[in-house]
């Protein structure tokens, strides 16, 4: 799995500790769900930046912790003699928002960064939870994929 991290607003900078812990949920996605051969962009942010994605691309007027571009939300054709490379999109996460979150959760900046970063592949993998039968699958897998990184929940 080739996770690409960045930061946005460039200006922005975050311990390597949060990029390693973010890296590592990915790659641990990518292995268990079968895309080694996958790639993630992934850009950390704060709340403002996430606010206008947010509010640009969903309709919803306020920050969120994670969001997910998925590339391949439907069936796409094989290319003939492509890179044997599965784009899946990209993550972005409000690091500000996960500090805050870990705070009223009570439990580490690593696990809610680990927990966003797991939310927002398994979304790029086609997970969802609009409907009650998808939430409970994808918590499930959310708390597969938690303890398979030894974060279990605090």
């Amino acid at each position: 799995m080739n996770v690409i991290i960045s930061n946005y607003p460039e200006d922005l900078t975050f311990p390597q500790e949060i990029i390693d812990n973010v890296t590592t949920a990915a790659e641990t996605v990518g292995h268990l769900y079968g895309v080694e051969n996958g790639e993630v962009s992934i850009t950390l942010t704060n709340n403002a930046y996430i606010h206008e994605l947010n509010r640009d691309y969903r309709g919803i007027d306020r920050p969120t912790d994670v969001l997910s571009f998925a590339l391949n939300e439907s069936e796409e054709p094989d290319i003939a003699d492509g890179p044997d490379v599965n784009i899946l999109g990209d993550l972005i996460i409000s690091v500000e928002r996960a500090e805050e979150q870990a705070a009223d959760y009570g439990h580490s900046v690593r696990r809610e960064m680990a927990f966003l970063t797991v939310h927002g592949m398994l979304h790029l993998l086609g997970y969802d939870h609009m409907e009650e039968a998808d939430r409970l699958e994808m918590e499930a897998e959310q708390r597969f994929v938690m303890e398979k990184l030894g974060i279990p929940r605090e």
